[in-house]
């Protein structure tokens, strides 16, 4: 999935903005959403606007971390 894509599907997902989606909710195998998901968090320019928690639900690694959830902030939307 490219960028454009996870936010879409992101929204459908969370709702809206700021709210928390879970990983798992994306539809990718476990080892593409934690390589989607962590080359996200390593670019300075996209991990900025992606928060990523840990509450209940399926945990996924995301650069050596579990997380559960990603949030997203509405600026992203000035690098799509």
């Amino acid at each position: 999935m490219n960028l454009r894509e996870i936010v879409e599907k992101y929204l459908a997902l969370a709702g809206g903005f700021g709210n928390p989606a879970p990983l798992a909710g994306f539809g990718m195998p476990r080892q593409q959403t934690e390589g989607v998901f962590s080359i996200f968090d390593e670019d300075y320019h996209i991990s900025r606007f992606f928060h990523f928690t840990n509450l209940s639900g399926e945990s996924f690694d995301i650069n050596g971390f579990p997380h559960t959830h990603v949030s997203l902030d509405a600026e992203i939307q000035t690098i799509l």
